[in-house]
């Protein structure tokens, strides 16, 4: 099968004898185009770790490109010239499922260098899938006075449905806001009429491919940008500019697991996690396992690994003093994670084990709200 792209921007398939062969000149790069900035508007960093808030087909490999140079960015998107100034950093050019915690630590500190250089607010591009784990990462890890924004594209920007560049924008206009947090943002609809502000530990992926694919779960978004307005509009939680002192916390305990309990699993698979830091377990309802799984988790606690059990159910919090099976799991010393998300959850567990030797305060850490990631009441319908 031969694939051809149309002027649409999509693909089709056609059999290859349906085909012929047309020789053309080589296609010339493009130039590059100078674009000057407006100095009186806010300073921003763009941090790229490899997402697509810009990025060009490239007709001679029929590949998409992404674009690290503010000239290239402007160029391809240049509604962001009328938010602010942008200084862009390329720290990594990877798919977001090769995240690693020491990418973390340097995404953290190039951050940081900027805040402390003056950047008024930051935005990271990202890869969508792992960008809920990064976003909670940089929650715990840094102390900001400035927004923090992580943005990334659902749809790559040679689909004429891309979203690359309303999110690109609606970033731009969260980080020069008065938001003082980590935060996603993404659309928050299928259409192209708003933005939506998610705190960073509290924000999941929740579809493959809709341009609305994240949510904030256990409370509502913590602001939205109007577009094309770009109005941004805080709720009342959201962590206010100048509220926080900058302050880097980049240690970090990557020996930390996640797993997720499904009927029949065998406790043998727990013995792969011994001699690890820590290990967040995702269970059913109120956050059970099987009772055969709980002597192993009784062995793995009584050695030194931190386990706090979360909930698949997202919504909701664990409380394992309901159920027999609960209060099981309390005895073999298995922390309640309260309504934290397993994936934030884990990312919260390295930082803090990064931080904290001693395993009585590293499980009260656990189970103290840091970032918004806990709350001590869930909502109606949350």
């Amino acid at each position: 099968m031969a694939v051809v792209k149309l002027d649409s921007g999509y693909n089709i398939g056609v059999k290859p004898e349906a085909c012929s062969l047309v020789t053309r000149s080589p296609v010339s790069p493009p130039k590059k185009i100078e674009v000057t900035q407006n100095k009186t508007l806010p300073n921003l960093a763009i941090v790229s770790t490899g997402g697509t808030i810009a990025s060009r087909i490239d007709y001679r490999t029929g590949s998409v490109t992404s674009q690290f140079d503010a000239s290239d960015i402007l160029t391809a998107i240049p509604e962001l010239k009328e938010i602010a100034n942008y200084r862009t950093i390329p720290l990594a050019t990877i798919l977001s499922e090769n995240m690693t915690p020491a990418i973390w630590q340097d995404l953290a500190r190039a951050v940081f260098d900027e805040i402390k250089g003056g950047a008024q607010g930051i935005i990271v591009t990202h890869g969508t899938d792992t960008m809920a784990y990064s976003a909670a990462a940089l929650s715990f890890m840094i102390d900001t006075p400035v927004p923090i924004i992580f943005v990334g594209s659902q749809r790559s920007a040679d689909r004429p449905s891309s979203d690359n560049a309303m999110n690109a924008a609606c970033a731009a206009a969260a980080a020069t806001s008065g938001l003082g947090e980590v935060a996603v943002v993404m659309h928050a609809t299928t259409n192209d009429d708003h933005c939506a502000i998610h705190r960073g530990t509290r924000v999941r992926k929740m579809h493959t491919s809709r341009r609305d694919a994240f949510r904030s779960l256990g409370l509502d978004p913590i602001g939205t940008v109007a577009y094309p307005s770009r109005e941004v509009t805080l709720a009342f939680g959201a962590v206010r500019r100048g509220t926080q002192k900058p302050a880097l916390h980049d240690r970090i305990e990557p020996r930390c697991g996640l797993v997720q309990f499904y009927p029949g699993m065998s406790p043998d698979i727990l013995k792969a996690y011994e001699g690890y830091a820590g290990l967040i377990v995702s269970g059913t309802g109120l956050g059970h396992t099987g009772t055969a799984l709980i002597p192993q988790l009784r062995t793995l606690s009584d050695s030194g690994t931190v386990v706090v059990m979360t909930s698949q159910c997202l919504n909701g919090r664990v409380c394992d003093r309901v159920y027999d099976t609960g209060r099981d799991l309390l005895a073999a010393g298995v922390l309640e994670g309260g309504d934290m998300l397993p994936e934030a959850a884990l990312v919260k567990m390295m930082w803090v084990l990064g931080n904290e030797t001693d395993t009585k305060k590293a499980a009260l850490l656990m189970q103290a709200d840091l970032k918004g990631e806990c709350t001590r009441r869930s909502a109606h319908g949350l």
